[in-house]
């Protein structure tokens, strides 16, 4: 699962019942573009990222990856394909190491999931590349450790490295610095800077100074449809934006959310 692709859905809608969540959505996420997605809460923002991901599907309208439309796949093979996520509530297995979880993933990808119990040494690559992703988000020092005993802002960590493990060709994060103290938000930053260029990122998050820093585009989510796109200054100087989400109608920056 290497390579670019592009992420796209055309007039896509979601209702719960009678509550329409996601309203007419036109979207493109392009090979290797960092964008975020940001509204206030109850917008629809992770409610889209399900509907992306094949966790929920829609009302109506399409979703798209390389042009080719994926709307009645699956998640499993939607992430075969190249879609990996985190989540909002971390979903790990709590009582394995870091290691282990991460491994998991590793043999996932590499078709050897039902051959894990083999001699380690005939999964010395994959046991290579565990070891690297665990480096790569930090969290070397507490490798051996259960997930359900780290902090919660390491376990946001953990979930990154198992995202990355997958190959993905477009990540989707969602609110990853969640548990992470604001002052080392940058953490969260310097994660990112290790992923692939070719790698797609659409990343979701209330921390307002981190989507700012990560973001080449940012699209504004109200109410379930795209209020507004542009590049972080076209953002921060809209003066709807600042009064409606950012707080901040007499500054042109964005204030904490």
């Amino acid at each position: 699962m290497t390579g670019t692709a592009t992420l796209e859905t055309r007039v896509l809608n979601c209702s719960f019942e009678a509550n329409r969540v996601i309203t007419d959505v036109n979207f493109t996420l392009r090979p290797g573009e960092r964008r975020a997605l940001i509204g206030p809460n109850g917008a629809g923002k992770t409610t889209f990222l399900n509907l992306l991901t094949g966790r929920l599907r829609p009302s109506s309208g399409n979703i798209l990856l390389n042009g080719e439309d994926v709307t009645e796949l699956g998640e499993a093979r939607r992430i075969r394909l190249g879609i990996g996520r985190t989540f909002q509530i971390t979903s790990l297995f709590p009582k394995m190491s870091v290691r282990e979880n991460v491994f998991l993933a590793v043999a996932e990808c590499d078709g050897i999931a039902g051959n894990i119990f083999r001699s380690v040494l005939s999964h010395r690559a994959q046991l290579e590349r565990m070891d690297e992703l665990v480096h790569r988000v930090g969290l070397s020092d507490v490798a051996d450790v259960q997930a359900q005993l780290l902090p919660y802002g390491r376990q946001r960590l953990l979930e990154i490295a198992i995202a990355l493990a997958l190959r993905p060709k477009i990540l989707l994060l969602d609110e990853p610095a969640a548990g992470i103290p604001t002052a080392e938000s940058h953490v969260i930053l310097d994660i990112i800077a290790t992923v692939p260029k070719e790698i797609a990122v659409l990343l979701i998050d209330h921390d307002m100074d981190l989507v700012f820093r990560f973001a080449q585009q940012i699209s504004v989510l109200v109410q379930g449809s795209i209020f507004l796109e542009g590049s972080p200054a076209e953002i921060a100087a809209d003066a709807r934006v600042r009064e409606v989400y950012l707080g901040d109608s007499k500054h042109g920056r964005p204030a904490a959310a």
